[in-house]
């Protein structure tokens, strides 16, 4: 009996969205582990549940934390901390390839399947071994990059050559992940009149919510525009490059155009200061959930509009969560399709596949579910306290799905419950909700033609 339902389980083992999900989990497992032993806190007073939070948030690359990583946690846990955020944000099939790679071992087909899914979404025929070395140059140079402009920032600031390393390392690489983290008790808000720093965690945090094969694409393109083998003008680019460069630079300007005309805080006297913290939360209000100005005492109205940045989130590929760009623009480019009664959905003159609608359109209401059904269970558990209100709680609930990490207060004073519901979301929306379905439920195909059946709608 028992070796039946191993081979009945078998399949779902080899299926490289189960890969995926058995990846993150068992590095969050392992990063909880190492975040309770004593060497990792300054007072030991970090439980299991507080510890699992923080490690599926560093994994996950969502920031949200229920203790203070500038306080609760010694040097040596800040580091198992970076390390948590960049596995995550490189995704942990990629390290899988990279252990392989050095002990001279072929790539499953499976696990090829799940790196090219998330990482390349093309065919298995690509040189998988130069894409993936290109994959960790380009990181490497880009978070080094970011670690040396932080570094001479906070050395102009005067800050002691240790503690500024250290903070650019840290920064730099959480920065560039989107995973929002910061090792000063009030994030970035003492940071935010230097231009540099603010310029460079934003351009971190823009080119990590990309994808990988946007930068190598943009990177190629750029080469072969200065050897004069390429043409000019965006078309030279590919279609999938193309929508994530609009969307982003739409999103970016709507979110900054957004926010200072419904307003930020009252601390924002000037209109450089408010036209700079505008820009900042708009960038990172989409994936990376780093702050300079008060989230808990913003309008409703911006706080609103945050939310929606939020549940959006970065590029397929990248580091970022929410159900992503490009779904946005498939969405809307269908809408557009229907409203004209059009029979194919295009995109910068090229047809949307059925197989890609299909997808998208089960994506997004996926998570709009998941969402709903956390938002009522955080209203039923979190809101007995004074000054807990709806806005918090989904402003909470869409952050975590979102692996944003901004909150309004809500996350240290969140019951076991709530907390253990965040960790779950900040798992779901890592991975995608249609990662995870396609990872436990398997696909069923069937010829049967039923007939139709007429429905009244409106």
């Amino acid at each position: 009996m028992a070796r039946d339902l191993f081979r009945r389980l078998r399949p779902y083992g080899q299926m490289p969205q189960t890969l995926l999900i058995g990846g993150f989990a068992g590095v969050i497992l392992v990063g909880t582990l190492l975040l309770l032993m004593p060497w990792s806190q300054t007072k030991g007073e970090v439980g299991w549940v507080d510890a699992l939070f923080t490690a599926t948030s560093a994994v996950c690359v969502t920031g949200l934390i229920v203790v203070d990583t500038a306080t609760a946690y010694t040097p040596l846990g800040q580091v198992v901390i970076v390390a948590l955020i960049q596995i995550g944000g490189l995704g942990i099939m990629t390290f899988a390839a990279l252990a392989y790679l050095m002990l001279g071992r072929r790539l499953s087909l499976a696990s090829q399947a799940a790196l090219h899914d998330a990482f390349f979404q093309r065919d298995l025929g690509i040189e998988f071994k130069k894409k993936f070395l290109q994959i960790l140059l380009i990181t490497a140079g880009i978070e080094l990059a970011g670690i040396l402009l932080i570094f001479l920032a906070l050395r102009w600031r005067q800050a002691p050559v240790m503690d500024a390393l250290f903070s650019a390392f840290f920064h730099s690489i959480s920065a560039f992940c989107n995973a929002g983290f910061s090792i000063y008790q009030d994030n970035l808000v003492g940071l935010r009149d230097s231009p540099v720093i603010m310029a460079t965690i934003m351009s971190l945090i823009v080119l990590g919510g990309l994808g990988h094969m946007v930068i190598s694409e943009l990177l190629q393109h750029g080469k072969s525009r200065l050897s004069g083998s390429a043409p000019a003008g965006p078309r030279s680019l590919s279609t999938h490059t193309r929508v994530v460069l609009r969307m982003t630079l739409a999103l970016i300007i709507l979110g900054c155009v957004g926010l200072v005309i419904l307003g930020l805080t009252a601390s924002e006297s000037s209109w450089g200061m408010k036209l700079s913290s505008a820009l900042f939360q708009s960038v990172t209000a989409r994936t990376a959930g780093f702050n300079t100005v008060d989230i808990g005492v913003m309008p409703l109205s911006s706080l609103l509009l945050i939310t929606l940045l939020m549940f959006i989130g970065g590029s397929p590929g990248s580091c970022a969560g929410g159900v992503k760009t490009t779904a946005l623009a498939i969405s809307l480019a269908e809408f557009k399709a229907k409203f004209r009664g059009e029979d194919q959905v295009v995109i910068l003159d090229r047809r949307v596949p059925k197989t890609i609608l299909d997808r998208t359109m089960v994506l997004i209401r996926l998570s709009i579910l998941w969402n709903l059904l956390g938002v009522l269970l955080l209203l039923y558990t979190e809101t007995g306290r004074p000054g807990v209100g709806l806005h918090d709680v989904l402003f909470e609930q869409i952050s975590a799905f979102g692996t944003v990490g901004l909150s309004t207060g809500l996350t240290d004073k969140l019951t076991v419950f709530g907390r253990l519901w965040i960790t779950a979301t900040m798992f779901v929306g890592r991975l995608g909700p249609l990662t995870l379905a396609m990872g436990v439920v398997p696909a069923i195909h069937t010829h049967v033609k039923y007939p139709e059946g007429r429905i009244m709608i409106g």
